[in-house]
Order: structure tokens, then sequence, then C-alpha cells
């Protein structure tokens, strides 16, 4: 059995997309997955299963997405030892707090590259930005937000291809796995 974190992107914000996460456990139950937990309302879901295709599984869980909710929605899916490997990388005082915005952008499979980097626009003297395996962490001072090209992103390509969590809440996502 391998433990798996499904993140969802584009729910629950700004009032749209709303699923409930009560609802989608079950949902994610009824397509055979177990021991499944929901971590706060932006679509973080960790969940057991026996199957080890992540494209098969990606696509279970979209398409009951699709069934039970009426929604179109992309999952990136991550296994318990790749969340884990990407804590270890990511510097331990890289946080989100009152000083720093840190992002951890989850690429999907067609953008999985070192080479995505080419396509953002970054502001080097202010913008931190490092590529771990399928994964971008950008962060920045919140005073030199202004200055920096986090949001610049929106007009890309990649925009579209990715799902942001903050670094608070993946470290929270490492915890849970590693329990």
């Amino acid at each position: 059995m391998i433990t798996y974190v499904a993140l969802l992107r584009g729910i629950n914000v700004g009032g749209n997309n709303k699923v409930d996460m009560k609802k989608l456990k079950i949902s994610f139950e009824k397509i055979g997955l177990k021991n499944v937990v929901t971590y706060i309302n932006s679509g973080n879901i960790i969940f057991d299963s026996h199957l080890k295709s992540v494209k098969s599984i990606t696509n279970k869980i979209e398409g009951v997405i699709e069934k039970d909710f009426k929604l179109s929605i992309r999952v990136v899916l991550r296994s318990d030892a790749e969340i884990r490997a990407l804590i270890k990388k990511i510097p331990k005082n890289w946080k989100n707090d009152s000083e720093y915005k840190t992002d951890v952008w989850f690429l999907w499979d067609e953008y999985r590259s070192k080479d995505t980097l080419g396509l953002l626009k970054i502001n080097k003297t202010v913008d931190k930005v490092s590529y771990y395996d399928g994964v971008i962490v950008w962060r920045v001072k919140k005073k030199d937000f202004s200055k920096s090209k986090m949001n610049e992103v929106i007009k890309t390509k990649i925009y579209k291809h990715i799902t942001v969590r903050n670094i608070n809440t993946v470290r929270k996502i490492e915890e849970i796995v590693t329990k």
C-alpha cells in the first residue's frame, strides 16, 4: 500500500468550485481509496492505495469529482516519499510568515522539468526560486512583493498547469503523511 497526496487545483477559491471536504472524502472512498484524510478546504487529500499507476489513480479521482460534483478539476498526485523528499530539500528557514511569502508550485507532468524555470520571469534581486523534482518553490520578502515577478505567472502558459500551496501547508501535509 502506498500513501499519496492529491492536490486539487482551484477548488473553494473565491467562492468558486465549491467542494465539501466531507463529501469529497466519501467520493475518494467510493473509488476504493483507503484511510482518506482531507487537510484544510483547499483540496489536499491524503490516502492509501494498492494501485501504483499515478495516471490511473489521477484519472479515477478526476472522474469521480466530475461525476459527484459536476466539476472538471485537475489533480496533481505525489507519493508520501516525494513529499518527504521535497520537504528535506527546502531550506527550513523558508516559511510563509509576516516577513516572507513562500509558495510551492506543483507542476503537471508536461511541465515537470527544470526547463520550466525558463518560462518564468524572475526578478533575481528579490525572487528566490528553486526547482525540485516536479516543483517550483518561490520565496520573496513581503516588503519586496511589488517588485517580484511571482504574480506574472498568471500571464504564462504554465499557469493552468500548476497548483499552488504555501510552504506551511506543504509542511503540514508532510507531517500528516509521516504519521
